[in-house]
């Protein structure tokens, strides 16, 4: 007789609710450990009971690496998404400059009230700020490109220089044994012949 599928929903037992979150984060802390063994993965995990006691457990490598690698991903998103919100709430640089236009081009400035022109100004420090990031953000993927396109032709570079070395070193025994070959059928199998010594 197999075992009957449990309803998920909260336990309202505070002590049935305590053994099941004992068995469960067993469980758990079991399954992150075999799941680091064989994907060779860094597995954390944290814990806050109902009654406010923290577990923690890592795997692979220490809580502390894990956590710093996680700050280090999540701010990158969080400045992406950040770059992504501010461009959304502010106005585009074409509106910008069309309202600063209108702005003075009318031939009474007195309209314009302090609090609209430093909205206005926020508004242009905010764009400005996107767009440097933006810029910031293409340099260093562009300098990023070039580095690994540099390493690339380094790699292909040493490469060639060894073939080449290869190449030179077959050839060399070959002009050398042609050289050999030469000087024989000149004389043909009979040493050449010298002069005789004066005296």
């Amino acid at each position: 007789m197999g075992r009957r599928k449990v309803e998920i929903k909260r336990i309202e037992s505070k002590s049935s609710q305590q053994v099941t979150f004992c068995k469960r984060r067993n469980g758990l802390i079991e399954k992150a450990r075999q799941l680091s063994v064989l994907c060779e993965s860094s597995v954390a995990i944290l814990m806050v009971s109902s009654t406010g006691k923290l577990y923690s457990s890592s795997f692979g490598d220490s809580m502390a690496k894990i956590i710093k690698r996680y700050e280090i991903q999540h701010a990158a998103a969080l400045k992406n998404m950040d770059l992504a919100e501010k461009s959304r709430n502010y106005l585009s640089h074409k509106e910008l400059l069309e309202i600063v236009k209108c702005k003075l081009d009318e031939a009474n400035l007195d309209d314009a009230s302090v609090e609209s022109l430093i909205y206005l100004e926020g508004q242009f420090k905010a764009a400005l700020s996107v767009t440097r990031a933006r810029k910031t953000e293409l340099m260093w993927e562009l300098v990023k490109n070039l580095e690994e396109k540099e390493k690339l032709l380094r790699e292909e570079n040493h490469i060639l220089v060894s073939q080449l070395a290869k190449m030179e070193k077959k050839r060399l025994p070959e002009t050398e044994d042609e050289g050999a070959m030469s000087s024989v059928n000149s004389y043909g199998n009979s040493p050449p012949k010298t002069l005789p010594l004066l005296k």
